[in-house]
């Protein structure tokens, strides 16, 4: 799973590859800071990736390339505020996308998270980060109160004690600070930051496809406090008739590795 490089900077590229579409943030000699248009961009990709049905894991990061200390993204561009006023809630329409997207999504942290960017990380499903990096909300250093549904996401992911830290010190995190709150999959080392990925991708591009997309609809459901019981039971019932669940007791009981359709 390794990425190209691009030397001119860009709004965010995406790559589509055997299942997984990659959504890099490029623009290195900025710190990968987001514009309007790298906003409108990341909607665009997310639509897309969405109706592609052979997407199954979308993968976000950033490029890094000739940065000094490696930065995945310092957040909006403030000077949006200069313009308009609510900037933020046009902001808050990308992290939400995000969540609510159908494949399974994974921030590969490859570097240091700033403002409303640690909302892209905490709207992910899963999380792998680089060793040494850090993560820090600056909102209230600013005199800003964060959008309603980023402060959801902040006590959901890491808990409201460290969603205290984050807003009321504005003090920044380190990856092994984040570590213990539960929110990564991996810590990594350089040396071993492109296999993590490359295995957390693997395991879950081996699941049931339409078991894991209904279960993260449902979690995501019950998380927002939404779900419907029976919906769900629905959701059970309808896998246990899957060709795909026939198929993985078939193999379990053959021991070997499942081959799954999607049905």
């Amino acid at each position: 799973m390794s990425h190209p490089i691009h030397s001119e900077p860009s709004t965010p590229l995406l790559t589509v590859q055997d299942g997984v579409a990659t959504i890099l943030l490029n623009r290195p000699a900025h710190r990968n800071r987001l514009e309007d248009a790298d906003l409108k961009t990341l909607l665009a990709h997310f639509a897309r990736v969405d109706a592609d049905e052979s997407v199954r894991v979308l993968v976000l990061r950033a490029n890094t390339t000739d940065q000094p200390r490696p930065v995945f993204c310092a957040g909006y561009d403030i000077s949006g505020f200069e313009q308009d006023a609510q900037a933020s809630s046009a902001f808050e329409h990308v992290p939400d996308a995000l969540a609510a997207l159908r494949p399974v999504t994974i921030c590969a942290l490859n570097g240091s998270l700033y403002g409303g960017a640690t909302d892209l990380f905490l709207a992910c499903d899963l999380r792998i980060a680089l060793q040494g990096v850090e993560f820090r909300m600056p909102a209230t250093a600013l005199g800003l109160h964060f959008y309603p549904s980023g402060l959801l996401r902040y006590v959901e992911r890491l808990g409201l004690a460290a969603a205290k830290r984050a807003f009321l010190t504005a003090r920044p995190f380190s990856t092994e600070q984040l570590w213990q709150t539960g929110c990564l999959e991996a810590l990594a080392s350089p040396e071993t930051f492109e296999a993590e990925l490359q295995l957390l991708v693997r395991d879950v591009l081996s699941l049931a496809p339409l078991a894991a997309e209904n279960i993260k609809r449902s979690l995501n459901e019950i998380a927002a406090g939404r779900h419907d019981p029976v919906l769900l039971r629905e959701r059970e019932h309808a896998s246990t008739r899957s060709a795909d669940f026939a198929e993985g007791r078939r193999a379990f009981a053959e021991r070997r590795r499942p081959v799954f359709t999607g049905r």
